[in-house]
């Protein structure tokens, strides 16, 4: 299997797993309480953010530059997972 495969599927895995953790505490708990539409949100963020990772490995050669990217493409999932999460800006996104 070719290494971008191998990454692609990485990557799906990844994002996967990360869903079913709030999936398996839903099962658990009432205190979390996601509908389909949240999945299907952190799905995407979590498959762009991955793709857009993928993306830069594979076209940015310099590795300051490389890093640079990669810092920006975390910072800004962190800032729209809380936004969507909690409204640390005060958006009309916000989950509260």
């Amino acid at each position: 299997m070719p290494s971008v495969n191998k990454r692609l599927v990485t990557i799906l895995t990844i994002a996967a797993a990360l869903l079913l953790i709030p999936f398996i505490a839903m099962q658990l708990t009432a205190q979390v309480n996601w509908s389909s539409f949240d999945f299907l949100v952190m799905g995407f963020l979590l498959l762009a953010t991955g793709l857009l990772l993928e993306l830069v490995f594979r076209k940015i050669r310099k590795k300051t530059h490389r890093y640079l990217f990669f810092a920006v493409i975390l910072v800004t999932f962190l800032l729209i997972w809380a936004e969507l999460g909690v409204g640390i800006f005060g958006t009309p996104f916000a989950g509260n």
